[in-house]
């Protein structure tokens, strides 16, 4: 990600400082969030448990998460959501307008009261990985001091060695988000090769006499959409498609969340 400020002139002559922020940037070595993932293992790690209320620190400095499609109609009343910019077409949610910055996370690492948390992070610290030369998936855990510890408290495996109810919810909930990642990913191939997504920039006013450009990301053309080949329209309504793409649109209006959450901080700050 980058950013850049520079000085501009609103329409009335005056000066107001411009930052430039992204929602896409060079592809990490590891994904999102994730440090050193390694397998669980019952012989290995008897003796490991997941801490009590780590929180949600970990997603301070993201300003955009991936979503999953199912979840869009849920993401849709709570954030943008826009789409990568390359031929992925990744769909994603806007969290912040800085890089660096998640506008939901607080000090404290709290997510906002009363806001839908998006199923990339709930998944953390656990995730899948994928074993060399097989199709097997084997769960895997975040191997950070400020996720497990050695105790007894919250442990991944009992006595006998056998998963507890926190290891077990853990997988149930991994093997979900990787089925509904699967269908993301074919639905975000075909939208990105349709025509449908343009390029997009958010001109935001804060406080300050400061204007926010946000680029980086794709959104859907309603006047393309409108367009749409019939047969195509009728392909992507028996595929339940087509409440994911006004669900899409229909978040935009979460721009001004973001605008509003953004001047709070920035109050915050200057305080």
């Amino acid at each position: 990600m980058f950013e850049n400020k520079k000085e501009n002139k609103d329409e009335n002559g005056n000066k107001e400082e411009t930052q430039e922020s992204s929602a896409n940037g060079k592809n990490p070595p590891m994904p999102l969030f994730y440090k050193s993932p390694m397998p669980l293992d019952a012989k290995k790690h008897g003796d490991l448990s997941l801490k009590k209320g780590f929180g949600f620190k970990f997603a301070n400095n993201v300003n955009a998460v991936p979503v999953n499609m199912v979840e869009i109609p849920q993401v849709c009343h709570y954030y943008p959501i826009a789409f990568s910019p390359d031929e992925t077409g990744t769909p994603v949610a806007i969290l912040g307008l800085r890089d660096n910055e998640n506008l939901f996370v607080d000090e404290n690492g709290a997510w906002l009261e009363n806001t839908y948390i998006p199923a990339y992070v709930r998944r953390y610290p656990f995730i899948f990985s994928e074993i060399p030369n097989s199709d097997q998936l084997t769960l895997c855990v975040d191997n950070q001091p400020e996720v497990i510890e050695n105790s007894k408290e919250r442990p991944f495996f009992d006595a006998e060695g056998a998963p507890t109810q926190l290891a077990n919810d853990a997988l149930e909930f991994c093997k979900s988000y990787h089925a509904a990642a699967q269908q993301t990913l074919a639905f975000a191939a075909e939208l990105a090769g349709s025509g449908l997504l343009i390029e997009r920039e958010a001109q935001i006013n804060v406080e300050g006499n400061r204007r926010i450009n946000f680029s980086g990301f794709r959104i859907i053309d309603e006047k393309k959409l409108e367009e749409l080949d019939d047969s195509v329209f009728l392909d992507w309504r028996k595929k339940g498609w087509l409440p994911i793409l006004y669900a899409h649109l229909f978040s935009g209006s979460q721009w001004g969340r973001l605008s509003h959450l953004m001047n709070t901080r920035l109050t915050k700050e200057a305080a």
